[in-house]
């Protein structure tokens, strides 16, 4: 399943840096070997109007 990633100091600079050139915010993640789900075409149509519908973002995995 995704986590927050866990960053070294210098790399939590770097994308600070980088947030603050471009004026966003940057979230990272990171997996634990997880096997996403391969979703036929209207299944995964299903998922997107979902996440349209609610605003935010679904992954599809193995259970």
């Amino acid at each position: 399943m995704w986590s927050f990633s866990k960053i070294e100091s210098e790399n939590l600079k770097a994308i600070a840096d980088l947030e603050s050139k471009l004026g966003i915010t940057l979230i990272a993640f990171s997996d634990a070997e997880i096997e996403y789900a391969d979703l036929k075409e209207d299944a995964a149509k299903e998922v997107k109007d979902l996440e349209k519908k609610l605003g935010l973002s679904l992954v599809a995995v193995k259970a």
